[in-house]
C-alpha cells in the first residue's frame, strides 16, 4: 500500500506546483507590466553582482573629458573627475543593494519573529514585546543615525544594513502580530493545539508559510526605504564618502558639479535617479503581482 501511496503523493505535489506556476504565468500575462518589473529587477541584481566585475578598479578617469554631457562614448556624461557615470553607477549599484538586502533580512526577520511570538502567546509576553515595539516606533529613526554617524563610519554595506534593519522592524512587528491574530483563531491552528503541538512548531509549520506571501512582500518594500534612507544619508554628506555610491554621487553632483545650473553635469545627476526610480517601479510591479498571486479575490477578478 505505501508503494502505491508514495507516487500518488508525489504526484499530487508536482501537480500544484505546475498549477501554482501556471496561476503566477497568467496573473503575469495579466499586465505585462509586472513581466518588466520582474526583468528589470533581475537586471539590477545581475548588475550589482556582476557589474563591478566587469569594469576596472579603480576607474579610469580622463582629464580632457571632465562634467562632459551625455554622448555615444559617454551614455550619461562624465563626473568632475573625468570617469565614466554609467559606470559609476553600475558599481554603485553593489553597495546600494546589498545594504538595502541586508536591511530587508534583518527587518522582515526581527519584525516577524516577535510579531507572530507575540500574537500566538498573547498575555504577558504579547504586553512587554509590543510595549518594547511601541518605544521602537517612538524613536526619531533620521536623528539617530545622524547621531551615530558622528562614531560610527558605515565605511561597509554590512554595518549600514544591520543599524537600517534594527530601525526598522516596529511596523513590521505590529502588521504580522495582527496578521497573526487573526490566523490563531482559525482551525487549522485550534487543531494543532488539540493534538499538543509544540509552540515552535505551531508558529514554524502552520503559522509561518500562511504569511509567508505577506512577509515576502513586506521585504521587497522595506528594500525601498533601504534604498532612500542610505542613498538620503550619503546626499547630506554625513557618512563617508564612496565615490561609487549613488547618493554620494547625488551629492557631488548637487553640490561639487553644479548639475543644478550646469547643463553639462545634469546626466550625473540624472543617472543615480534614474536607476532609484527604476528600482522602486520595479519593486512596486513585482509587489502588485504578489498581491493578485497569492490572493484568490484578486485571482478571480
Amino acid at each position: 500500500m505505501s508503494a502505491t501511496l508514495i507516487p500518488e503523493t508525489g504526484s499530487a505535489a508536482s501537480t500544484l506546483r505546475r498549477n501554482f506556476w501556471r496561476g503566477v504565468w497568467r496573473v503575469m500575462r495579466r499586465k505585462p507590466s509586472r513581466l518588466v518589473g520582474v526583468v528589470i529587477l533581475a537586471g539590477f541584481v545581475v548588475m550589482a553582482v556582476v557589474g563591478p566585475m566587469l569594469l576596472p578598479d579603480p576607474l579610469p578617469n580622463d582629464p580632457a573629458a571632465i562634467t562632459q554631457p551625455p554622448s555615444w562614448e559617454h551614455w550619461l556624461g562624465t563626473d568632475p573627475q573625468g570617469r565614466d557615470v554609467l559606470s559609476l553607477v553600475i558599481t554603485g549599484s553593489r553597495y546600494v543593494l546589498l545594504t538595502a538586502a541586508i536591511t530587508a533580512v534583518i527587518t522582515v526577520v526581527v519584525g516577524t519573529s516577535i510579531g507572530l511570538f507575540s500574537g500566538f502567546k498573547r498575555g504577558r509576553w504579547d504586553t512587554v514585546l509590543m510595549r518594547l515595539t511601541d518605544m521602537k516606533l517612538t524613536i526619531p529613526g533620521l536623528p539617530l543615525l545622524l547621531v551615530l554617524a558622528t562614531v560610527w563610519r558605515f565605511g561597509s554595506p554590512w554595518q549600514m544594513g544591520l543599524v537600517l534593519g534594527l530601525l526598522g522592524w516596529g511596523g513590521v512587528a505590529r502588521a504580522v502580530r495582527s496578521q497573526t491574530l487573526s490566523l490563531r483563531e482559525r482551525g487549522f491552528i485550534e487543531a494543532a493545539r488539540g493534538l499538543g503541538l509544540s509552540t515552535t512548531h505551531i508558529i514554524g509549520k502552520e503559522l509561518l508559510p500562511s504569511m509567508a506571501p505577506y512577509i515576502a512582500m513586506n521585504m521587497l518594500i522595506s528594500v525601498t526605504g533601504a534604498v532612500y534612507s542610505q542613498v538620503g544619508l550619503f546626499f547630506l554628506g554625513v557618512l563617508p564618502y564612496e565615490s561609487d555610491n549613488w547618493g554620494v554621487m547625488l551629492n557631488l553632483a548637487v553640490f561639487q558639479a553644479g548639475a543644478l545650473i550646469t547643463p553639462n553635469a545634469l546626466g550625473y545627476l540624472l543617472g543615480p535617479l534614474m536607476a532609484i526610480l527604476l528600482l522602486t517601479l520595479a519593486i512596486v510591479l513585482v509587489v502588485d503581482a504578489m498581491d493578485e498571486i497569492f490572493n484568490p479575490r484578486l485571482r478571480e477578478e
